[in-house]
């Protein structure tokens, strides 16, 4: 066996040898092939090679260049071709001039490609990729070639290791088969067969001569073995073995016991006049799937089976309580469940009392016998018990108060006898025992030490009273309900506080704006708070952005870094970022606070985001989203689309890969829906399901936002939903082009006064001539600082909305600093009357460039009085004024 089990380890490893040496030789030549290629393509695109090849010596432009690349890209060479086949630059200056033929037609037709053939290095893999000029006519051709003596050098070089490993993993095989050969002789004692046949007759032996029965039965249920004791307990029949236990005319339950795969211990079952203690083990894991079954003959235990079956009933009890006791979270409803365990089975009628505060989620500061009570169960209409939701003061003779005093339960065996009972109220105390009540057992619901509320267990004339053993029973199974009412306690209070700082962190009331007509709905799920969230946020140029998000999980660490979320969102907006970049830093963002987490072991979080920019100018929106659900858009005609969205992880996990922003233009009046995936997703809808249902509800007549957002809320989610759901309905709206203008300003600093007059015109026809001379003098700062340190284009744009915005955008990069000029300065207070004139200002950066805006209240009384204005302009070159 040893020596097969080693041939079996050496076919293998050869084999996986063999296979890693030939994947290695694989991957090699598909990295030579690709490294190749990408330091061609990187050589034939690098900026002024076209210059090099028109000039009059390219070689002389060329060769250095391509030598530093070589080295660079790691390959053999960099040669640059002419068109007539000349190489122009080479690794080896002893092949630069001399004309070649090869297969570069595909070059020539502007096609790059890769190819191993022979050539003056010798056998290799080259690629070639052509150079193409402004116009895309190919004007040379750049190739990168490798040995596949290099490649094939590299994989031998892997071949030690290889090697190495393989005689590691014999050495192992054998040791490890010699390891298990010691083990078996150490297992068996080195007893040979003939001691072994030897030990097998003594335990055959032992095994029929004891007074107890002993049997063996197989999976399949049927007896291989029975000794003569239980033979004659049994009373088997003599080909008893081999047949299923069924047959074997047994009682029900004890056939079904031996049939079974369960274990059992002393348990008493009757055969014929006979009472059997029986235990069952299963033999595994120390033989097959079998069961091991002894019994003895305790007739004489037949007397206490009456007290054998009320335990049992009990122990049943009890476990139905731990199963249905605190299956939900609720307070009240785990103290009904308590009543509906104890009813009829152990009490005709049972009664709960709970502490207030405990009813609102606190801990009780200390016991008192001021309880409301919250659940009964067994009562008919004409009990005259206190009812549900009474607040019940339980004088101190009260056996509920003795039982809070003594911190354990109280048993009145007879009402009728018991003055202290009698004395809470005497009139409804005659009705109760008019009633049939004749019995209580007062037991305290503890948990932690700490008192909660009190049970009682009434019983009428048609059961006995409760007695001793009773107590013991109430005591525990009070105790398992405690342990569920304070869990629920527990639950509540983490879920009000959970509640509280949700709502805290979302938005209490949208943002005034014109761009949108928006409407919202956020609902937590029934099992607790979640981390859905969502936000509208206006920007500067009459823009606003939508966002939704979702982290995952519940409870308080889900909303804590939803808020955190939510503030850095707004943060960053603040900054005027599209929503790609926004994404990414909010990324970089979650990535620094899970590793945080991860350290101190409070988990990870993981996030979802959609980021969405509505311009109404264009009425185009920008939106990208981090491994969030796209939006869906509701069109005019009532038709519904959901537009892909570039596809990107969820927030941490995108190892810094980029987002990418996806751009659609919507008429006016259009409906765009943002939501997280509770909306759509539950139990018994899928993802595909979902959006679907969403479609129906969402098609349509025109509806205002408001009304779409019932109308969804009322189609899609269940009466309890499971998972936390944000909706989020915005009705586009565009600006009126008349209240648009927008000049190109040529950059000369002759075209400032031009334009500013313009400005002014358009500023008297929208009425708005109080502010007329603050905006000039804003435009005039702006459009000069665009001439004097931008590049063109130059634009002018006013937008007149609830604030008019003047923008001024340039093609350069370059942002502007408010800073304090000094009194022997002569520039460098023009942004500052910007600063002072202005209600906001900034920066908003774009793929050409960049814009500076501002924005000014038309209110009546929003333009500086002429005095004030000039006092501005004269405290800007006095800094004691400042």
């Amino acid at each position: 066996m040893f020596v097969l089990v080693l041939a079996v380890v050496v076919v293998l490893v050869a084999v996986a040898l063999v296979v890693l040496v030939v994947q290695a030789r694989r991957e090699s030549m598909v990295d030579a092939q690709r490294r190749t290629l990408a330091a061609a393509q990187m050589f034939a695109n690098s900026p002024g090679i076209v210059t090099a090849l028109d000039s009059s010596d390219p070689t002389a432009a060329l060769q250095p260049r391509a030598e530093a690349n070589r080295k660079a890209a790691d390959v053999d060479a960099i040669i640059v071709y002419g068109l007539d086949g000349t190489i122009l630059a080479h690794s080896d200056r002893r092949q630069v001039g001399k004309h070649v033929i090869g297969p570069y037609k595909e070059a020539m037709a502007g096609r790059s490609f890769t190819r191993t053939f022979q050539g003056a290095l010798g056998l290799s893999v080259i690629s070639a990729v052509p150079v193409k000029d402004a116009h895309g006519s190919v004007v040379g051709i750049v190739s990168a070639p490798v040995r596949v003596r290099e490649v094939q050098d590299v994989v031998s070089r892997q071949l030690p290791v290889l090697f190495g490993s393989a005689g590691g993993a014999l050495v192992l095989a054998a040791g490890g088969v010699g390891l298990v050969s010691g083990r078996l002789r150490r297992q068996t004692h080195g007893l040979g067969p003939l001691e072994m046949t030897r030990m097998y007759e003594h335990h055959d032996a032992v095994l029929h001569a004891v007074k107890e029965g002993v049997l063996i039965t197989g999976g399949d249920g049927r007896l291989l073995l029975a000794n003569d004791e239980a033979r004659r307990l049994l009373d088997l029949p003599t080909d008893a073995v081999g047949q299923h236990v069924t047959a074997l005319g047994l009682e029900e339950s004890l056939a079904g016991l031996l049939a079974s795969d369960r274990a059992a211990t002393d348990e008493v079952h009757l055969a014929a006049d006979r009472l059997l203690a029986v235990n069952k083990r299963p033999t595994l894991p120390f033989g097959p799937i079998s069961g091991v079954v002894t019994m003895r003959d305790t007739t004489e235990l037949r007397a206490l089976s009456g007290r054998a079956a009320k335990a049992r009933e009990r122990l049943n009890l009890l476990y139905d309580a731990g199963v249905r006791i605190g299956t939900t979270l609720d307070v009240t409803r785990t103290a009904e469940e308590l009543a509906q365990v104890a009813v009829p089975r152990f009490a005709d009628i049972v009664t709960v009392e709970l502490m207030d505060p405990v009813l609102h989620g606190e801990e009780p500061d200390s016991p008192g016998t001021e309880m409301r009570r919250v659940a009964v169960l067994g009562l008919e209409a004409d009990y005259p018990l206190y009812p549900v939701g009474e607040l019940i003061q339980f004088a101190a003779t009260n056996p509920v108060a003795t039982a809070v005093a003594a911190g354990r339960a109280v048993l009145e065996a007879d009402l009728s006898a018991a003055d202290g009972w009698r004395a809470q109220d005497p009139e409804r105390a005659q009705r109760v025992l008019e009633g049939g009540i004749h019995s209580l057992l007062a037991v305290p619901l503890r948990a932690r030490g700490v008192l909660l509320g009190m049970v009682d267990f009434w019983r009428t004339q048609a059961s006995p009273p409760f007695d001793q053993e009773d107590v013991s029973f109430a005591e525990e199974l009070a105790a398992r309900a405690a342990v569920s009412i304070d869990n629920a306690r527990r639950y509540t209070r983490e879920h009000a506080v959970a509640v509280t700082l949700q709502r805290s962190l979302l938005p209490r009331a949208l943002p005034e704006q014109t761009a949108l007509e928006v409407a919202y709905r956020y609902l937590p799920a029934t099992a607790g708070v979640g981390g859905d969230w969502f936000d509208v946020i206006p920007l500067p140029g009459t823009r606003v952005a939508l966002v939704v998000g979702d982290v995952v999980g519940h409870g308080l660490h889900a909303a804590a870094t939803m808020g955190r979320l939510r503030t850095a969102v707004h943060n960053f907006s603040a900054l005027d970022l599209p929503p790609d970049e926004l994404l990414a830093r909010l990324d970089e963002l979650v990535t620094h606070t899970d590793e945080a987490a991860e350290e101190d072991g409070s988990g990870i979080t993981g996030a979802t985001c959609l980021y969405a920019i509505y311009d109404p100018v264009s009425g185009q929106v920008t939106a990208a989203t981090a491994g969030h659900l796209g939006p869906a858009v509701v069109h005019p005609d009532g038709t519904v689309a959901f537009p892909e969205l570039p596809i990107s992880p969820p927030l941490g996990l995108g190892a810094g890969q980029p987002f990418e922003n996806a751009e659609l233009t919507l008429p006016e009046s259009s409906r765009l829906v943002l939501y997280t995936d509770g909306l759509i997703e539950n139990r018994d809808r899928d993802l595909d399901t979902g959006l679907q249902a969403l479609r129906a509800a969402l098609a349509g007549p025109e509806r205002t936002p408001e009304a779409t957002c019932a109308e969804v809320i009322e189609t899609l989610l269940p009466a309890r939903p499971s998972d936390d759901t944000a909706l989020l309905v915005a009705r586009t709206h565009r600006l009126d082009p008349a209240d648009v203008a927008e000049w190109n300003v040529p950059q000369d600093p002759a075209a400032v006064a031009p334009v500013r007059s313009a400005c002014a015109r358009r500023l008297a026809d929208w009425g708005l001539e109080e502010i007329a001379f603050t905006t000039e003098l804003i435009l005039s700062e702006l459009i000069t600082n665009a001439i004097r340190y931008g590049t063109e284009p130059i634009t002018v744009r006013l937008l007149n909305d609830r604030t008019l915005t003047c923008e001024v955008s340039d093609g350069s990069s370059t942002s502007p600093h408010l800073r304090r000029a000094k009194t022997t300065d002569e520039g460098g207070r023009g942004l500052f009357l910007v600063a002072q004139f202005a209600h906001r200002w900034g920066t908003r950066y774009t793929p050409r460039g960049k814009i500076i805006w501002t924005e000014q209240a038309i209110h009546d009384g929003a333009g500086p009085a002429g005095e004030d204005l000039g006092q501005i302009i004269l405290d800007t070159w006095d800094e004691t004024a400042l």
